[in-house]
């Protein structure tokens, strides 16, 4: 992963998520699962296995300011759901839930769900595991594809959300 390149693209290019949505093949990602108003996919630059990226499909940028309390909880089930699946398949040690980003780059709201793996030593966790500047993983796109496929089996297998 080239960072420098990284970071001028999220702060000149288009919306990383809508040039998904739409797309872009300078944007790929495999999706997990998606709704009418929501998708999962894994990170194009995962720093753990099975690292999902949730956003809404409606351009958000801000999560208390631009959803209302019902579409706030509808993501938020959203994001629930797919992160008990990323916990079945992977069964972590602890599962990250954050949202990142900002007016300066990575503007569309988005949930990271990283699944801390099992015997990380404690002074790795957390942060450390989550910056791309201690490395991201190499997935390769049929793995990344099984990957995909695996975890919307176990959204699926629970019934919760209903697909598009």
């Amino acid at each position: 992963m080239d960072s420098e390149a990284y970071v001028e693209r999220t702060r000149s290019g288009p919306c990383f998520v809508c040039a998904f949505l739409a797309g872009n093949p300078d944007y790929p990602h495999a999706t997990v699962f998606e709704d009418p108003d929501h998708v999962a996919f894994l990170d194009r630059w995962p720093t753990v296995p099975g690292k999902v990226l949730v956003a809404p499909k409606a351009h958000v940028e801000h999560v208390v300011r631009d959803l209302d309390e019902a579409a706030y909880g509808r993501l938020m089930l959203f994001v629930r759901e797919i992160a008990l699946a990323v916990e079945a398949v992977l069964e972590p040690e602890r599962t990250y839930l954050y949202s990142l980003g900002s007016q300066q780059g990575n503007a569309h709201l988005h949930w990271h769900v990283a699944a801390l793996p099992a015997g990380v030593p404690c002074s790795e966790q957390q942060f450390h595991t989550l910056m791309t500047e201690n490395g991201v993983l190499a997935l390769p796109p049929d793995e990344a594809a099984s990957m995909a496929a695996r975890l919307r089996e176990a959204v699926l297998a629970r019934g919760v959300l209903a697909g598009d």
